[in-house]
């Protein structure tokens, strides 16, 4: 059973049966609002991009994945491809994470998403991020990013390590400004 995130909301992602989670799959999805003219709607293309940011103890960016570097340097977590319309139904966009092959040194992953095409929210509709167990295929947590507005990237979500070992979602849902994860750290770090 998914649970619908609000803003600063944390959820463990322990297995319902008390077992550890081994790999999730981050989804993200969206359509573009489609613009009316004259002569009827017309679809906008937007590219929403996904990207997880590996960060220590200490609150260092370590390493990240985007459009542009698929992996994380050790393999632990891979993005599945970049999708620049949002057509289709369901997750655009996804970053696989092997939760038990991270480093011990990274304690957060943090999942932005940012318009690289630089329209902003106010053109984006039915946009989500979710967490599936990618074993099972269950959704864990479902975040609805918040909707229209004139930012053009947002902090979505973070997943963290636990004081027990296991593992926490926490919504975070800040807007901010920024084509690409490197743009939006400043805004990120404030929430790791």
């Amino acid at each position: 059973m998914s649970i619908n995130l609000t803003k600063g909301q944390k959820v463990s992602l322990a297995k319902r049966d008390g077992g550890s989670l081994s790999v999730v799959r981050m989804g993200l999805g969206w359509d573009a609002v489609k613009k009316r003219g004259l002569f009827g709607s017309k679809s906008q293309q937007i590219d929403l991009d996904a990207s997880a940011l590996l960060f220590d103890a200490r609150g260092d960016l370590v390493d990240a994945v985007w459009f542009r570097q698929l992996r994380s340097q050790d393999g632990s977590v891979q993005h599945t491809g970049d999708n620049q319309t949002g057509a289709g139904d369901g997750d655009d966009e996804t970053i696989l994470v092997d939760l038990a092959r991270l480093p011990a040194g990274i304690t957060q992953i943090a999942f932005v998403v940012s318009s690289f095409t630089g329209q902003d929210f106010s053109q984006i509709e039915n946009a989500f991020c979710r967490l599936v167990d990618q074993t099972t295929g269950d959704e864990l947590a479902r975040f609805v990013l918040s909707g229209s507005g004139q930012h053009n990237a947002q902090i979505m979500a973070k997943v963290g390590r636990g004081d027990g070992g296991g593992w926490t979602m926490t919504a975070i849902g800040a807007v901010a400004t920024g084509r690409t994860f490197q743009e939006l750290l400043p805004a990120t770090a404030a929430h790791i």
